[in-house]
């Protein structure tokens, strides 16, 4: 009997389904409609551009959800990494979740770019699940302490945050004058990577993060920057564990590795410490920077939501914060779709109608946006709600890759914003300049706000 309570449950959640997906139609044929006739770029520019939006990838995925959930196309969609040409886009949530904890059905892809930044190693963010893979990912474990965050990082970001938005005389580029140097000054302090400046650690892991995971056509023009870029990260990298070397060790990440290394622990040789560490950077300040401005941004276009999140940063209500900053980073992930390669002949949704074969070698996109608002498993997905428990969201991967610094990100990106959004009528500065500007880049590279000081 109990399928019998859950029936009008499950009937609610199909309703949702449907209307969704409907809902998405209508508009994608109200924008189609507004391409038509719209002015600036050909018609095919304009419909990208508002299929590419955020609001627009949501409704794209709504409709598939709805009408072809496992999507198989044969086309080669990404080209940096090799493939059959054949590519899935799985939609639904519990196919995510299946798709990203099949690690010998579906394979890390990155390894042939991560060995041309380390000139010939992998690290485990490219690796399958093996020997080496828990080895490695058990050394840094043991040095990026899950301790550490309470007692070291959220400190160091919150004080940091703070001192700078206090000297910020009413107006602020976020990225450059906050997320961007916060993120950098961890890097320095925690980790022990300052690398030679700023603007150089931030050039350099900004460069590789698009290279590895973003550059999907494989750019020539940006393969050959990453390249120079690696090669500078690696010889830099090299010198500075070498300084390192000759002096006391330091309690921080590096000052770690070195004391394992000293121990003569596997897996931690100078070149181990320095290819790891370089993945842990790339991984660190380019992507906390953005996901602080993509949720700063998304708050700042939803008023009440906005100023309930304000007014939490002003009362020091950390959990409030927090779920606002979460939930605004639902419509706004960093990574909307995570990349993956079948490893041999398999499926998607065995014993489901929505099943789909897939090919040896075929690439499969299990869109984590998609599934955090699948209504068959996220209540009232299309809704912006704090009461959200912590297991709805998908912001840094699922299963045996998920990101490694993800207990970091949830704690330091509220003490990131805090400050910032603690000031009196913070808002957006007049015209283009209080928008995002990426400036040639996939991450926000400015974004300038105002408050009474």
């Amino acid at each position: 009997m109990h399928w019998l309570f859950n029936l009008p449950s499950a009937l609610w959640r199909r309703l949702m389904l449907l209307f969704q997906g409907v809902a998405a139609l209508l508009w994608l044929i109200a924008r189609g409609i507004g391409a038509l006739f719209g002015r600036g770029g050909t018609i095919g520019s304009r419909l990208g551009a508002a299929i590419a939006s955020p609001a627009g990838q949501r409704q794209v995925f709504a409709l598939l959800r709805l009408f072809q959930p496992n999507l198989v196309l044969k086309r080669r969609i990404i080209a940096a990494y090799p493939n059959n040409g054949i590519t899935a886009i799985a939609t639904r949530r519990a196919d995510v979740v299946d798709i990203l904890g099949r690690d010998a059905d579906f394979g890390v892809v990155y390894a042939p770019r991560m060995e041309k930044i380390t000139a010939g190693e992998n690290f485990f963010l490219g690796m399958q699940d093996s020997p080496r893979y828990t080895r490695d990912t058990s050394n840094m474990r043991l040095v990026v302490r899950r301790d550490d965050v309470p007692s070291i990082v959220t400190p160091y970001v919150a004080n940091a945050a703070a001192e700078i938005v206090a000297m910020v005389p009413g107006v602020i580029d976020v990225p450059k004058a906050l997320t961007q140097p916060v993120a950098a000054g961890l890097l320095d302090r925690y980790f022990g990577t300052p690398g030679p400046s700023e603007a150089a650690i931030a050039e350099w892991t900004t460069l590789l993060f698009w290279y590895l995971f973003i550059d999907l056509q494989a750019d020539p023009a940006l393969d050959a920057r990453a390249e120079a870029a690696a090669a500078a990260l690696r010889s830099w990298m090299d010198g500075h564990i070498a300084e390192r070397r000759s002096q006391p060790h330091r309690d921080d990440v590096l000052g770690r590795c070195l004391a394992m290394g000293d121990a003569a622990m596997p897996g931690m040789r100078d070149l181990d410490i320095r290819n790891n560490l370089i993945g842990l950077m790339i991984g660190e300040l380019p992507t906390l920077s953005a996901a602080a401005n993509l949720a700063l941004d998304e708050l700042l276009d939803r008023p009440g939501p906005f100023a309930a999140a304000c007014a939490a940063a002003r009362d020091g209500d950390d959990a409030t914060l927090s779920a606002h900053i979460f939930e605004a980073l639902r419509f706004r992930p960093l990574n909307p779709v995570i990349y993956r390669r079948a490893m041999h002949d398999t499926a998607i949704a065995s014993g489901k109608l929505r099943r789909r074969r897939i090919a040896k070698d075929s690439i499969v996109m299990a869109s984590n946006l998609s599934a955090m608002f699948d209504p068959l498993a996220i209540p009232d997905a299309a809704s912006f709600r704090v009461d959200r428990p912590w297991e709805s969201y998908m912001l840094w991967g699922h299963g045996m890759h998920s990101c490694f610094g993800g207990h970091i990100n949830r704690a330091v990106l509220p003490a990131l914003l805090k400050p910032l959004l603690a000031q009196p009528n913070l808002r957006r500065a007049a015209g283009v300049r209080g928008r995002i500007d990426q400036a040639g880049t996939p991450f926000p590279q400015h974004l300038h706000l105002e408050f009474d000081s």
